[in-house]
């Protein structure tokens, strides 16, 4: 339930009416993703999330803060442009929750496993 929500004078009538103008105002794009994740779920009067210098992962991290930790531990890659790129959006996607991170993360553990069974050690660091 949303601060919007929690005003008596809004009945729940008036509150789908302006939910509804605020969809048929948007355009098409956005309506196809509102309505792939489900038109009833989505709630436009929701607070916004906090900005992104002040949101933080599991560990209480802030992307800042994880990719000057890393590159503490990596200095030698701090001035490698492609490293500090992925090392950014790395940090952002665990800080967002964003799957496509949790996929490279996943999967990176998985080839790990796969090189230690085959007894291969990586020198890629």
């Amino acid at each position: 339930m949303t601060d919007f929500e929690n005003f008596e004078f809004f009945s729940d009538e008036d509150i789908e009416k302006r939910k509804k103008a605020i969809f048929d105002a948007m355009g098409k794009r956005a309506q196809k993703s509102i309505l792939k994740k489900g038109y009833e779920k989505w709630d436009p009067f929701q607070e916004p999330k906090d900005p992104i210098e002040i949101r933080k992962d599991l560990s209480g991290f802030t992307v800042n803060q994880l990719v000057n930790r890393f590159f503490y531990d990596y200095p030698e890659l701090e001035k490698n442009n492609a490293y500090r790129k992925v090392v950014e959006d790395m940090a952002l996607g665990v800080v967002t929750d964003d799957d496509r991170i949790k996929a490279s993360y996943l999967f990176s553990k998985w080839y790990r496993k796969i090189l230690d069974e085959s007894g291969i050690e990586d020198d890629w660091v």
